[in-house]
């Protein structure tokens, strides 16, 4: 199952848990934090009304409204998400990508934060964020890359390649069908997952995806050390 299958994200963002779990293992991260990179990227735009899409629980577009001083509007197909972020004062709202209810021109700034490999009609979902942003606007979009993380995941036979539609590798030429001028930051580092256990933890929190491969992790499995490899995309509307 790919990660753009509706069924999937339902199921995977019906509550925050698996979420969860997958940031935890950031904690001990080696390098630069991507968050603070896509952040840096928004507040290089100077966005005075931003569209958040997929937001999850809400904390990135509650730190644009505060920290930029931007009115920010947040649409997540998951009534918990948007029940997250709401409690966090965002103005969010059940909404989908595809099909966004907002006029053409409502917003200088989109924001994407590993959230387009979730959309089922790719090209559809861009379509309505160029319509939505104001001539000279901005799609500031986060993603992984194919082999983000591979060294805890290729060794037992479980891959992310062909189930993510957007990515590090291919998110240039995607962007290009819908934008003037793409710009693009990796940031990479690493992280270690201590034993058997968290390796399974991760994997399995990709509820049909990636959950059914957590067994073939071995029990005697010692540290290992995997890649962070996570790009920021600036799109620009012509």
């Amino acid at each position: 199952m790919s990660l753009d299958d509706p069924e999937v994200v339902r199921a995977q963002y019906a509550t925050e848990t698996g979420l969860e779990t997958r940031r935890s293992i950031y904690e001990n991260r080696e390098g630069e934090d991507a968050r603070e990179v896509a952040f840096r990227a928004i507040a290089a735009a100077h966005p005075r009304k931003v569209l958040e899409v997929g937001p999850g629980p809400g904390e990135l577009s509650a730190r644009i409204a505060m920290e930029l001083g931007a009115d920010v509007t947040a649409v997540d197909v998951s009534e918990r998400m948007v029940e997250l972020a709401r409690r966090r004062g965002v103005d969010a709202q059940v909404g989908d990508v595809q099909a966004l209810p907002f006029a053409d021109a409502s917003y200088d700034t989109v924001v994407a934060a590993w959230m387009l490999y979730h959309v089922p009609d790719l090209d559809r979902g861009l379509a309505e964020i160029a319509r939505v942003l104001t001539p000279g606007g901005h799609l500031i979009a986060a993603t992984n890359s194919e082999l983000h993380l591979d060294e805890a995941r290729a060794p037992f036979g479980v891959s992310l390649v062909g189930r993510m539609s957007f990515n590090r590798e291919n998110g240039a030429e995607i962007l290009s069908k819908h934008f003037a001028i793409i710009e693009r930051t990796d940031v990479d580092g690493w992280v270690t997952f201590p034993d058997a256990q968290a390796i399974r933890r991760y994997i399995g929190s990709m509820t049909g995806v990636g959950a059914e491969d957590a067994d073939r992790v071995p029990d005697d499995l010692g540290p290992v050390r995997a890649g962070v490899r996570v790009t920021v995309f600036t799109a620009r509307c012509a």
